[in-house]
Order: C-alpha cells, then structure tokens, then sequence
C-alpha cells in the first residue's frame, strides 16, 4: 500500500517565487529513490499562505530510506551551504527548503502530514 507524506510549508507571499526556484533548483533529486512515486509542489490559489510539497512512496520504509539516503542529504546540504555562503554560517547548517540564496528562511513554518492511500483512480489506458 502506498504512502504519502506531505510537508506543509507557511510562505509569504513575498518568498513564493524564492521557494518555487529552490525547488526547481532541486529538480530529480527524489524521482531517482527505490521506491519513489510521484512528486507535486503545490502552490496556494487564495485564502493561504500554505504550500503542500506532496510526495508517493511505495512504503513508509522507502520513504525513510530516502530520508536518510545520500540524495536527501546532498539536497538539503546544497541548499544550506548557499544560505551560509550567503549569510556567514557554516556549511551544512540550516534547513534545506528554509535557506539559499540570501534572503533566509523562504517558509516561516512545517509540518509533515503521512497518508496511506485508501483508493486511487486515474485515467484508463
């Protein structure tokens, strides 16, 4: 049975652009994970300043495997060392979809949702 985690991430309206770009920055670093399924960031239409990072795994096993896999790590590394390049911290410091490119933290607060999907449909082949 597959499993969904979403991290919900508070981001002002003045640091969409910013989020949207560091995880475009980021692009293929999960679609290679044993177990992977799907990934959307999903961005906010009205009435909220919450952006949904929604992603499909196989099993909670592969998501936690990726978790604290290489990939994860890497990702989350790059974006840290560009906010202490940036902002006089040590490499490796700070979270990943919170740093970069000089402006701090793009999203003031997270949480993590897990779902396991009860039924699924899509489009017939």
């Amino acid at each position: 049975m597959s499993v969904v985690k979403i991290n919900v991430l508070t981001v002002p309206a003045e640091m969409r652009a910013e989020l949207e770009k560091r995880f475009s920055d980021r692009a293929g670093m999960v679609e290679s994970a044993d177990g992977f399924e799907w990934f959307e960031l999903l961005r906010p239409v009205e009435g909220t300043e919450r952006y949904l990072v929604y992603t499909r795994w196989r099993s909670e096993e592969d998501f936690q495997k990726w978790q604290q896999g290489e990939a994860f790590r890497r990702g989350h590394a790059q974006a840290a060392a560009q906010a202490g390049e940036n902002q006089g911290q040590e490499p490796g410091q700070g979270h990943g979809h919170g740093h970069g490119h000089g402006q701090g933290p793009a999203a003031s607060g997270s949480e993590v949702w897990t779902f396991e999907v009860a039924e699924s449909t899509g489009p017939k082949a």
